[in-house]
């Protein structure tokens, strides 16, 4: 299942919310977007959320990504 991810790097929370409209998410976590650790943090945060292995597709270096739900 692939999914749509908006990214929030360098918040004061972590969060996850369902967007609606096109079946996205937008998703708030602390860590700061350096050396790949935003993108190690959302894994860890979207496999304790979906209970499924997490895999970034695209949008490594970009706050829009398409993660895989496996």
């Amino acid at each position: 299942m692939k999914i749509k991810i908006k990214l929030h790097p360098n918040s004061s929370q972590e969060k996850i919310v369902e967007i609606e409209k096109d079946k996205s998410y937008e998703v708030w976590i602390k860590e700061k977007p350096i050396d790949g650790k935003a993108n190690e943090e959302l894994i860890k945060f979207l496999k304790k959320h979906f209970k499924k292995n997490i895999e970034i597709v695209s949008g490594f270096n970009s706050r829009i990504k398409m993660i895989e739900a496996k």
